[in-house]
């Protein structure tokens, strides 16, 4: 009889227009790292929530240590020892970390907080697992990867035995992923068991034992990292076999399209500025790439050039017109789309359906309202469902689901949709792959190629370097707000690159 610390049998979860979980069984084994793999939509999520409470199965079973269990809320997966870092945090920004880490099993005393003793807790933790924070920061002051660790803290302070990581690495540095995964085998190696949702197959050939994959809401099956492959894993995901390579031709640079000369953003958390007398030009026909390691103003480049922020000193133009102080709507009529770095921030409005985020930044043109100000309802609709099927966006009720129902990849392949079929003269695309599967960054790599060869100017920000090695024709790495080099992907290597990201060489 094996010994499992979870067992989920026979898990159905329905909702409106979609069956989630369609029978699914997984099973982990005590002090294992057991990884779910799915494609965007896949209902891995859905089924780590049923287990945490957020959701009720319609059917199905939950066993804890052999023995059936009843999860109606996440206060009753924390008393079985159960914890989850959601894919997007559950913190509260303007308290600090250690205030979120105790928030809910608060120690007092007479009416009085005992901080003291929660903070040598968390310390102890911190120290214990290599989960360095520091308890007193405000959360809306931290990095994501530090917002991260104060999670996990909050799982390792309430003494969760089986701790469920989803999606943890979406919105992390390189550097920070390989830490993240050391800790998790720490984790492991003390008796934990762990259930890591993931679709980047790297990170589960290196850090899981076993690995589930969920394909459209059924279980395809459960494999031994040891005995299997990433073609393997990608072909159990989407049902096909998946191009890792990206294959574009030269490139053919034409016009300059997008020039930016000496620019200047200041920062919001230094005195320092963001960025510092940045020029550089995209051209017509060719993929541009910014890299380097988060934080070095990548943001804040896109910001001023996409008008999300004012710049301090210095030009901008689009096909030779400043754009400089120009409105955001102008720059968007002018020809430019931009996929941003927050999808939530700044590429969706969450509480809108899926028709109405498709139009956002169209929705004046004659096509979406009539004469009198009133919106072409059938138009939209029609316009939605053609961008739907295209980018295979997937949800419960099409076109109508409301965007903040949607797995975050299908949110992203949404807000990729829109932004190309503007047919832009310049596409700004900003981690375009965060958080999508390798079937959908197959896509997304032909599209952005696609728009290339159809003469299309593309200014790519990437803190993948498989992405910046494979799309981009030209890079430009930025340190420290200043472009330290401009690199050529096939007379490069990653090693030259990483040199160049860490500032430990430049040119002159």
């Amino acid at each position: 009889m094996e010994n499992y610390a979870v067992e989920m049998l026979h898990i159905t979860k329905r909702f409106p227009g979609i069956i989630a979980n369609d029978d699914i069984t997984l099973q982990l084994k005590k002090g294992e790292i057991h990884a779910l793999l799915g494609e965007n939509g896949a209902g891995k999520s859905t089924l780590m929530s049923v287990l945490f409470g957020m959701y009720q199965a319609e059917e199905g079973i939950i066993k804890k240590d052999g023995v059936e269990v009843k999860i109606n809320n996440p206060n009753d997966a924390n008393t079985l020892g159960i914890g989850m870092v959601h894919q997007h945090f559950k913190l509260v920004e303007c308290f600090s970390v250690l205030d979120n880490i105790i928030l809910g099993v608060e120690n007092t005393k007479n009416g009085m907080l005992q901080r003291g003793e929660a903070r040598e807790k968390v310390l102890a933790l911190s120290e214990r697992y290599g989960l360095r924070v520091n308890p007193e920061a405000l959360i809306e002051d931290i990095s994501v990867g530090m917002q991260q660790r104060t999670e996990i803290l909050k799982m390792l302070y309430r003494d969760n035995e089986i701790l469920i990581f989803d999606e943890p690495t979406a919105v992390l540095t390189p550097q920070e992923i390989e830490e993240l995964l050391q800790i998790m085998k720490n984790l492991a190696a003390e008796g934990k068991s762990i259930l890591f949702i993931s679709h980047k197959l790297n990170e589960i050939m290196s850090v899981a034992d076993r690995c589930t994959v969920l394909r459209k809401g059924k279980y395809i099956g459960t494999v031994d990292i040891a005995a299997t492959s990433k073609a393997e894993l990608s072909r159990m995901m989407v049902g096909r076999d998946v191009e890792f390579a990206v294959s574009k031709d030269e490139a053919k640079p034409g016009d300059v399209v997008l020039e930016v000369e000496n620019l200047t953003v200041a920062s919001k958390i230094s005195k320092k500025n963001a960025v510092s007398n940045v020029s550089f030009q995209v051209r017509a026909g060719e993929i541009v790439c910014i890299a380097g390691i988060d934080g070095n103003g990548q943001t804040e480049l896109v910001y001023g050039i996409s008008g999300l922020e004012p710049t301090m000193g210095g030009n901008v133009r689009l096909l030779g017109q400043d754009i400089t102080h120009a409105p955001i709507r102008k720059r968007s009529v002018s020809g430019m789309s931009h996929i941003p770095e927050d999808r939530h921030k700044h590429g969706l409005v969450l509480d809108y359906t899926l028709e109405d985020n498709m139009i956002l930044q169209r929705y004046f043109e004659p096509e979406f309202t009539n004469k009198f100000g009133f919106l072409r309802r059938k138009n939209i609709r029609t316009y939605a469902e053609r961008l739907i099927e295209a980018y295979d966006v997937r949800s419960g009720q099409g076109p109508i689901t409301v965007s903040r129902a949607m797995s975050g990849g299908n949110q992203q392949k949404a807000i990729i949709a829109r932004e190309i079929d503007k047919d832009p003269q310049l596409l700004i695309a900003v981690q375009p792959t965060r958080g999508l599967d390798v079937g959908a960054i197959e896509f997304v790599h032909k599209q952005i190629v696609a728009q290339r060869d159809a003469g299309k100017a593309v200014l790519l920000v990437s803190l993948e370097l498989d992405e910046v090695m494979t799309v981009s024709d030209r890079i430009l790495v930025m340190y420290e707000g200043e472009i330290v080099g401009e690199l050529d992907p096939k007379n490069t290597t990653v090693e030259e690159l990483g040199l160049y990201m860490a500032g430990a060489r430049k040119e002159g």
